[in-house]
């Protein structure tokens, strides 16, 4: 079957627990997560600093929506971010799902290692991106997982998980797939084009979760909790957890750090979406960074086409003063080169881009 195989994309070598690690007396931060060549973690003067633009829903879907939607086209141009408010999911799971994951992460690692990565997969706990035992280690755990369409979860992996965290996940995630359809569809809606154009795309897609853990560091500024990269999902779905600043996004040459506003998910363009809107709307480096004194717990659900699609610039958007801007490629093959090296900016992209017209 497709999907059988699909579940199977990507592997990364299997490391130990970085929360475990936190929980020692360490003064300095061990050689394997120095990283001496990034960027400062330090963004000085945050208040004249520009913000992520802040989008509502319900203007969205309202008569009249044409200044909101307005904004949601230059937030896409602009960021490839925004924050989300007044988006409709029921705040009451949203919190029971924070809960339940704080407390998955807090369970006795006896226990979560029934949960841990195998080797020659990236679904479980662990890290990802790891291709090599010399390969520098970011200052985070994660729980990564498939949650979309249900009958490609994973038998030994999904069933597994405790309850009333499993129902309370299989809930979330099918909002997040409600969510992330009704945003492509304003996208759409933004872009002038057919909403079929691009949901077409979403149909039986593909949805994971990354869970992330960033514990407290000794030395937060020879660390890095998540390397600077663009998703390569079609949409982004982030969930704070906790109150910790962490993530940043890189606009105009400078980290520009998020605060989550209270309600509200940070929505991010991945690379698919970039293919499809024909470089119109932009996937955007961004990283996290951790401190010396409190955790951060975040969510990111991630919205992907189905593995078999072939994606490339929707027609619509392919002009003679906008020519195509990328090869076609199905998702699979893109997916592989994607999971089977470092987390790198946007290099994986840069691989489809057309120069002048030429394929690269």
């Amino acid at each position: 079957m497709e999907f059988e195989t699909a579940r199977n994309i990507g592997s990364s070598i299997i490391v130990p627990s970085v929360q475990e690690l936190a929980k020692q007396p360490i003064t300095e931060v061990p050689e394997r997560y120095v990283r001496p060549n990034q960027d400062p973690i330090i963004v000085s003067n945050t208040t004249s600093l520009p913000q992520v633009p802040v989008i509502d829903l319900s203007k969205l879907l309202s008569h009249d929506s044409s200044d909101e939607l307005e904004k949601l086209d230059h937030a896409c141009k602009e960021w490839g971010f925004f924050q989300l408010i007044n988006h409709g999911v029921n705040p009451a799971l949203v919190e029971n799902f924070k809960k339940e994951v704080q407390q998955f992460f807090n369970l006795p690692i006896e226990k979560k290692k029934e949960f841990w990565q195998k080797p020659g997969e990236m679904e479980g706990f662990g890290q990802m991106f790891v291709v090599s035992g010399e390969h520098k280690l970011e200052w985070a755990d994660l729980f990564h997982i498939v949650t979309l369409p249900s009958y490609i979860r994973k038998p030994h992996l999904f069933p597994r998980i405790p309850q009333p965290f499993r129902d309370v996940l299989d809930k979330y995630s099918l909002e997040m797939k409600k969510l992330g359809d009704t945003i492509i569809e304003l996208m759409s809606k933004a872009l002038k084009i057919e909403p079929n154009e691009l949901l077409e795309f979403s149909e039986e897609g593909v949805e994971a979760m990354r869970m992330n853990y960033y514990p407290p560091c000794p030395q937060p500024e020879k660390v890095i909790g998540l390397n600077p990269h663009s998703d390569v999902s079609t949409l982004t779905i982030l969930l704070q957890v906790n109150e910790t600043v962490g993530l940043q996004v890189r606009n105009n040459g400078m980290w520009i750090p998020i605060k989550p506003l209270p309600n509200s998910f940070v929505i991010n363009i991945g690379d698919f979406l970039e293919v499809l809107t024909n470089g119109i709307y932009r996937s955007i480096e961004h990283r996290a960074i951790v401190n010396s004194e409190k955790e951060r717990i975040s969510i990111a659900t991630f919205l992907n086409p189905r593995h078999e699609c072939v994606i490339g610039p929707a027609p619509s958007l392919v002009t003679p003063e906008r020519p195509a801007t990328f090869k076609k490629i199905s998702v699979r093959d893109f997916l592989e080169g994607y999971l089977s090296q470092e987390l790198k900016g946007k290099s994986q992209l840069d691989v489809l881009r057309i120069h002048n017209g030429i394929d690269k």
